[in-house]
C-alpha cells in the first residue's frame, strides 16, 4: 500500500517554473514506478511523465518534452516534476500515481493516486 501527497502547485506567469513534489508513505516506495498526470476542466486525465522504480527510465508526453523533468529520491520517498517554460495550456490539476512493475502512460494501470495539486499558468 502506498499513499501519495502532492504539493508545489500554484499560480505562475507564462514562461515561469514550478517544482511539483509527490511524497509517498510506505517502505516499499522504491518498488513502484511513478507517473504524473494532469486533468484540465472538461478534459480527460492525460499522461505527463513517468519514471521507473530505479529512476533509470523516464517517459514524457510530447507536449512537455524538453520543458518538464521527472525525478525521484527513493531514500526520501519522493518524486518530483520540474516544470519549466510553462504555458497557459499547462493549466490543470496535477496528480502523481504509483504502480508496481514498469513505468507506463495509461492512467488506468496505476493503482495509487494522490489528491492532486492545482497548477495555473496565466498569459
Amino acid at each position: 500500500q502506498v499513499q501519495l501527497v502532492e504539493s508545489g502547485g500554484g499560480l505562475v506567469q507564462a514562461g515561469g517554473s514550478l517544482r511539483l513534489s509527490c511524497a509517498a508513505s510506505g517502505r516499499t516506495f522504491s518498488s513502484y514506478a511513478v507517473g504524473w498526470f494532469r486533468q484540465a476542466p472538461g478534459k480527460e486525465r492525460e499522461f505527463v511523465a513517468a519514471i521507473s522504480w530505479r529512476g533509470d527510465i523516464t517517459i514524457y508526453a510530447d507536449s512537455v518534452k524538453g520543458r518538464f523533468t521527472i525525478s525521484r529520491d527513493n531514500a526520501k520517498n519522493t518524486a518530483n516534476l520540474q516544470a519549466n517554460s510553462l504555458k497557459p495550456e499547462d493549466t490543470a490539476v496535477y496528480y502523481c500515481a504509483a504502480r508496481l512493475q514498469y513505468a507506463e502512460t495509461r492512467p488506468v494501470n496505476y493503482n495509487y493516486w494522490g489528491q492532486g495539486t492545482q497548477v495555473t499558468v496565466s498569459s
